[in-house]
Order: C-alpha cells, then structure tokens, then sequence
C-alpha cells in the first residue's frame, strides 16, 4: 500500500512523466511476458531489443497519446457520473480506438524494420482483428467491469472522485 501511495504523489507531481514511464514500463512488462510465458522463448532467446522497443513506444507514443487523449476526453464530457463514464467509453471506443490502433500498428512494424508495403499489407490483414479484439477485451459497456475506480493514467488523486473511462474489462489502455 505504501508503494501505490508513493505512486499516486509522483503521478499528482509529475503525471506526464509517470504516465510515460508506466506506459512504458506495462508494455515492457508485457513483452517480457508474452516472450516467456507465451512464446516460451527462455531466457536465452529473449529478445532484448524486441523489449526495449516496446518500453520506447510505451514511453514515446501510448503514454504521451493515451494521457492527452484522457485529457480531451475528461474536458470534453465533464463529471463522473455512470451516463458521463458511458459516453467517454462510446467516445474513446468509437473514435479514439480506431485512430489509435491506425498510427500503433504501423509505428511499431516500421519499428520492427517491415517496408513501407509489407507495414501496409500487415496493417490491412491485422487491423480489423486488432479492432475487434479491442472491443471484445477492452471496453464493453455490457461487461459491468469498470475502470472507473482506477485513476492509472489520467492523474487522479487515488482517494478523490474517479474520473475515467468506464467500463473496461481487459485492458487498462
């Protein structure tokens, strides 16, 4: 408990450089488990670099994108109601999702070296699905899941009135 707490002031003091390091340290967490717990690659054949570019995205793209967007999105539907959570959740789900995911998977198949039409070609086949897992696994207002009680990256003091995104079941982005 102490840790979040330590947390929650650094992100009041500094909420866009905590905002980046943690969306840079989850997608760093994130390949580190997708490489050994589901590709099952072991230690020696991790690949390092595959991490460090995700903790780069992480820090450069999601976290400065993510938080802005959580910004705009708190002026634009003022309040914390459950109707006011609902329509940032129709908001982000069915404008900003579709953006995001549009610039995500390009930026990281240049980063992952793919050519202008290879990137195209595997934004075309990998998009709808990424899509549609988004919603299937993100933000559903059907799942009765809330993140609402969250204030992860949008600088919310942790005992103040929540302020985000409702509805999410999976993910936290």
């Amino acid at each position: 408990m102490a840790l979040w707490r330590a947390y929650q002031r650094a992100l009041t003091v500094h909420p866009w450089k905590v905002q980046f390091l943690t969306a840079g340290s989850l997608m760093g967490l994130g390949d580190i488990i997708s490489q050994q717990l589901v590709e099952r690659r072991g230690l020696r054949e991790h690949q390092t670099g595959r991490t460090l570019t995700m903790v780069s995205v992480g820090c450069g793209f999601v976290g400065p994108v993510v938080g802005g967007w959580y910004r705009v999105l708190d002026r634009l539907v003022p309040g914390t109601t459950k109707v006011d959570a609902l329509k940032k959740m129709l908001l982000d789900q069915g404008g900003f999702a579709p953006c995001f995911l549009g610039c995500f998977l390009p930026l990281v198949g240049a980063l992952n070296g793919l050519s202008a039409q290879d990137n195209w070609a595997k934004l075309r086949r990998d998009y709808p699905d990424a899509l549609i897992t988004n919603y299937y696994t993100g933000r559903c207002p059907v799942c009765g899941c809330s993140l609402e009680f969250l204030p992860v990256l949008e600088g919310s003091p942790a005992l103040g009135p929540p302020h985000s995104i409702a509805c999410t079941c999976g993910d936290a982005a």
